[in-house]
């Protein structure tokens, strides 16, 4: 059995958690492999809208096992604010989740690290969502770290106050000197509830499940382009989100991937700070913002909107090795007469087509193809045969642009708006 990887390759907020969710019934566990809660992973059903930060996005399909992968930086509090809402709805999470020893924890003075760098980096800073990802990933890096299999050996507070105190002390050194004993007295609760649940050795169960014919879809966080090695570096996230942080985040061999799942948004967005070159500015930019709910689903913050950049695509499939595409929120388009895509950039007066080393402080323009728009409401179609001409003609020229198929197309929120292509 190979294990099957499902990503974004945009700027994050693709949509992959309605996606995972959609997908699930195919598969026996669902395993989340890198990022934290800033990632925020948006379901619709039944009339009820869930938001999932650490756990995966299968936990709403009967009988499935949850994964979240050693790849993951965790916040104890988070997760418990998070684990106790799903509870309260009827979710029996503590019979379906299963979490990695070797997660690395997100403590209470990270999260004020985060803050105090971003702070001290002024108009520079990169606009993180300041939960302490960075500084977790950092201190993962260095070896500093402290992991969830932690808090079950004899000398765990020794090891959680040592790392505390050097925290402290790069805290004094930014200029902040803050009172921590009422965050880490939630925090150590939160550890005990934490350890309710079943902490597992991740890469013994994945594999011996796929060794029993099991069936993993391994679900991604934020985005390719935001990747720490691939993505618009500085303004990136932490941890590898291509589909080769499937293999670290979850101790699969490179032979074990299958079928890699790439989702895409009919148009572009992108939250903080960083280059993004088909940025509009305009009223379309706000029409597409306002008509897709275009706001951060853990921040709020409003999304920057733009249409779609096929230079980055091209370049986060190829990094990847995407072989199926997904493609979200085409019913936000719905009314527009036209519709533009970036096939290329001009940069210095020359035409480029690969993705640049960096598009930070550099004038790039997109060279853009304009298509007719399909001007018909979508959202309450159920096969691709009833897709307006104008539309089908847009996913053909996606597809002959990006040499891959599109296998799926969401056409609103809700899990029973997205149809399934013959191409799946």
């Amino acid at each position: 059995m190979k294990v099957d990887v499902l990503l974004g390759l945009q700027w994050g907020d693709e949509g992959k958690g309605k996606v995972v969710d959609v997908l699930t019934p195919r598969y026996d566990i669902i395993a989340r492999f890198q990022g934290g809660p800033n990632a925020g992973h948006t379901l619709e059903f039944e009339g009820k809208k869930y938001v999932l930060r650490s756990i995966p996005s299968g936990i709403f399909q009967d009988g499935k096992t949850n994964l979240i992968g050693n790849g993951v930086v965790l916040d104890p509090v988070l997760f418990r604010e998070e684990a106790e809402s799903l509870e309260k709805s009827g979710i029996p999470l503590r019979s379906i989740l299963k979490i990695s020893k070797k997660v690395h924890l997100i403590m209470p003075t990270h999260r004020l690290l985060d803050a105090a760098n971003e702070k001290a980096k002024g108009i520079s800073k990169i606009g993180t969502t300041g939960k302490g990802i960075g500084p977790t990933y950092t201190h993962k890096i260095s070896r500093n770290g402290l992991r969830l299999g932690d808090t079950l050996l004899s000398d765990f507070r020794e090891r959680y106050a040592k790392a505390r105190d050097r925290h402290i002390d790069m805290l004094a050194a930014l200029g902040e000197k803050p009172d921590t004993a009422e965050l880490e007295s939630k925090w150590m609760d939160a550890i005990e509830y934490i350890k309710t649940f079943d902490i597992v050795d991740s890469e013994f169960f994945i594999n011996r499940a796929l060794a029993d014919g099991k069936s993993v879809l391994c679900e991604g966080a934020q985005g390719t382009l935001l990747d720490v090695d691939f993505g618009s570096y500085p303004f990136v996230t932490s941890s590898n989100t291509i589909t080769a942080g499937a293999c670290a985040g979850l101790g699969v061999a490179p032979n074990r991937i299958g079928d890699v799942y790439g989702i895409f948004k009919a148009y572009c967005t992108r939250v903080g700070s960083g280059p993004f070159p088909t940025e509009l500015f305009d009223e379309t930019g706000r029409l597409i913002r306002d008509l897709g709910h275009e706001y951060g689903a853990v921040t709020g913050r409003e999304r920057r909107c733009g249409w779609i950049d096929l230079v980055a695509l091209r370049y986060a499939i190829m990094i990847d090795g995407v072989t199926k595409l997904i493609m979200m929120k085409s019913d936000v388009l719905d009314g527009f007469d036209e519709i533009k895509a970036c096939v290329a950039y001009e940069i210095d007066g020359k035409r480029v087509e690969d993705f640049p080393y960096t598009v930070d402080g550099v004038d790039v323009k997109p060279v853009y193809v304009t298509l007719p728009g399909w001007k018909t409401d979508m959202t309450g179609m159920k096969s691709e045969q009833e897709f307006p001409k104008a539309f089908s003609d847009y996913v053909a020229f996606l597809e002959k642009e990006l040499q891959t198929p599109i296998a799926v197309v969401s056409i609103g929120p809700d899990r029973e708006q997205t149809i399934v292509r013959d191409s799946f």
